[in-house]
C-alpha cells in the first residue's frame, strides 16, 4: 500500500536548517510496531503519523515516534505537522491563509494556530498542554561542570543556577556564563551518569548572550542515547524552560515573549518562539511557535 509522506525542516524559514521531521499522512491501519519500524527507516529525531481524529471537529490525531519509542508530546513535530496540515487544507491557495484547529496527541488535545507564508511554508504556534513545574532534586554543580568540560565558575549567570524542570519528562536546565562558554561545552560520556540527577537523561544549556540582539537566549540540548546526542531544536525543552524564566526572572503579570536560538553549534540554526503568561506570580500558560518549511514529498510502499 502506498502512503503519502512529507519531510519538513522545523523552527526555520530556510531549508536544510532547523530540526528535521517526517510526517506520514496516510497512516490508517498501521500498527504501533509498524510505525516504530517506519520511524527507524526514516532515522530522524521524530516521525509523526497522521490519523483521523477521535473527536468530531478536531483536525487530526497525531502519533509521534522517535527511533526508540513513542512519545506523548513533542514540540517540533507539533509545529511541523500543524503547518503541513494547513498546507493540505488549502492546497494551491495556501499563501496568506490562516487556520486554527485542534490536534490530538497522547498528552491531550492541543490547539494550534497557523499562518501560511506560501505553498510550502508557514508559522505555527500551539498551546503547551502541560505547564512546567520545578522538580526538587539536588544538582552536583562540580560534577556537572566536570562532565561538561567546564569549571564551576562558568555555570550560572545573574541568579540563574542549574535546576530541574518538567512538562512530563524531567530536564536538567543548565545556565552558563556566555556564548564562548556554551560553545566550548564538550560533554564526557564516562561522567554523564555521575553528574546527572536521578531520573534525568537530558540537559538544556542556555545563556542570555545571543548572536543578535533580536533574540533573548541561546541554547543547546544534549541527551544520552547511544552516546551523547545534540538536538537542533527542542520545543518540549523550551516548554520546560518557560518555568525557568518565570521563576528565575521573576516575571511580572502579563504575557512575555522570547526568541531562543538553538542548533547553531551543529550547523542547523533554529529559532523557537516562547510566550509565557504570568498570573498571581506564577506561570499560568505558555505557547511554543516557529516556522516550518516543506522540503520533500513522497510515498511509502509499505
Amino acid at each position: 500500500m502506498s502512503r503519502r509522506f512529507a519531510l519538513l525542516d522545523v523552527f526555520t524559514k530556510e531549508p536544510l536548517a532547523g530540526n528535521q521531521l517526517a510526517v506520514v499522512l496516510d497512516s490508517e491501519g498501521l500498527s504501533s510496531e509498524r510505525m516504530q519500524a517506519i520511524t527507524r527507516e526514516f532515522n530522524l529525531a521524530e516521525t509523526v503519523f497522521v490519523q483521523p481524529p477521535v473527536q468530531p471537529g478536531h483536525r487530526a490525531s497525531l502519533r509521534i515516534f522517535n527511533p526508540a519509542h513513542e512519545m506523548p508530546f513533542a514540540g517540533h513535530p507539533t509545529v511541523g505537522a500543524a503547518v503541513l496540515l494547513a498546507l493540505e487544507t488549502f492546497g494551491h491557495e495556501a499563501a496568506g491563509q490562516d487556520a486554527v484547529f485542534v490536534v490530538e496527541e497522547k498528552i491531550g488535545d492541543i490547539r494550534c494556530a497557523v499562518a501560511l507564508h506560501s505553498g510550502k511554508a508557514g508559522h505555527a504556534i500551539f498551546d503547551v498542554p502541560r505547564q512546567a513545574v520545578k522538580v526538587d532534586t539536588p544538582v552536583d554543580e562540580a560534577a556537572l561542570a566536570a562532565m561538561l568540560g567546564l569549571v564551576p565558575s562558568e555555570l550560572g549567570f545573574e541568579n540563574h543556577r542549574p535546576s530541574v524542570y518538567s512538562v512530563g519528562a524531567a530536564r536538567l536546565m543548565v545556565p552558563v556564563r556566555d556564548l564562548a562558554v556554551i560553545a566550548r561545552v564538550r560533554p564526557l560520556i564516562q561522567h554523564w551518569r555521575n553528574a546527572m540527577p536521578a531520573g534525568v537523561d537530558s540537559l538544556y544549556l542556555y545563556t542570555r548572550e545571543t548572536t543578535t540582539n533580536e533574540h533573548h537566549f541561546h541554547a543547546r540540548m544534549l541527551w544520552l542515547g547511544e552516546g551523547i546526542i545534540e538536538d537542533p531544536a527542542t520545543g518540549s525543552a523550551v516548554a520546560a524552560f518557560a518555568g525557568v524564566v518565570a521563576d528565575f526572572d521573576q516575571l511580572p503579570a502579563g504575557t512575555h515573549r522570547f526568541v531562543i536560538e538553538q542548533g547553531f553549534e551543529i550547523n542547523r540554526p533554529s529559532l523557537i518562539h516562547l510566550e509565557v503568561d504570568i498570573e498571581n506570580n506564577a506561570l499560568h500558560a505558555s505557547r511554543i511557535g516557529g516556522d516550518a518549511i516543506l522540503v520533500a514529498r513522497g510515498t511509502l510502499d509499505v
